[in-house]
């Protein structure tokens, strides 16, 4: 028996509660090269297709995504309208944003999406879910947070309406350039422990799944009182995550 639609002011409306199916996408890594969205915009017609009633992005949808006119490429463009093809047909889309991407709230891009945030609550099955990208529970990579402290202020969004669009980009990927050692480090092993802290603190606060991108590995673990779960790169696997209305979890892959 499905559950009854929760009112404006009940907790289960204020956890972004939607009956049915869920799709949720971390890493897809759209913009390294011309036209490689294909894949991911597909995806998202399937999983509404399949009936997902809500789509959650994870974070690093896309390689580098600035929200600006500036810097919107073909791909942003075909990926907007894609968001609104889904709203049409009532699949709200949630973006949780990732590191890869910058000032996507009270942007031009924001009306798109039922929500912008960097964290996402809502119910399944009695079951309380927290969605984050993830970049921020390896406290080791100083070198990150430098950037990410740099990049994502007030002053740097100003700059955007007087850097040229080249220097721009260039100076995005010069950057992820000398970072991606970094990155790469950091991710060969996961940080177990502090991913466990991070979610033992969710838990005590009545999360009972923490679900993760970030890391590119598909990870799960029963952790006391919850559960953790990493969602797999669409960029490495082609697949998704969705979230059951009895609030059980599964892979699904793009068919090819």
């Amino acid at each position: 028996m499905n559950s009854p639609k929760p009112t404006a002011k009940s907790p289960d409306a204020l956890l972004g509660y939607l009956p049915g199916m869920r799709a949720v996408f971390a890493d897809c890594h759209v913009g390294r090269r011309p036209g490689d969205e294909g894949p991911f915009l597909d995806a998202l017609t399937v999983a509404a297709d399949r009936g997902a009633k809500a789509i959650s992005l994870l974070g690093d949808i896309f390689h580098f995504f600035i929200a600006h006119p500036k810097f919107e490429t073909v791909a942003i463009r075909r990926f907007l309208d894609a968001v609104d093809r889904l709203s049409a047909r009532d699949v709200p889309v949630t973006y949780v944003e990732g590191n890869r991407d910058f000032f996507l709230r009270r942007s031009y891009v924001e009306h798109h999406f039922r929500e912008v945030c960097d964290q996402e609550t809502f119910e399944a099955g009695g079951r309380r879910f927290l969605l984050t990208h993830g970049d921020l529970l390896n406290e080791a990579d100083l070198p990150y947070r430098f950037w990410r402290a740099l990049s994502k202020n007030p002053l740097a969004r100003a700059s955007l309406h007087v850097i040229p669009k080249a220097a721009g980009n260039r100076l995005v990927w010069k950057t992820e350039a000398r970072l991606y050692r970094s990155n790469f480090k950091h991710k060969t092993r996961l940080p177990v422990e502090m991913i466990r802290e991070f979610a033992e603190r969710r838990f005590a606060q009545g999360v009972d799944t923490v679900l993760l991108g970030h890391f590119h590995k598909s990870w799960v673990e029963d952790a006391g009182r919850g559960r953790i779960e990493i969602l797999p790169a669409f960029v490495d696997e082609h697949r998704w995550m969705e979230v059951a209305e009895d609030g059980s979890t599964s892979l699904v892959s793009l068919p090819a």
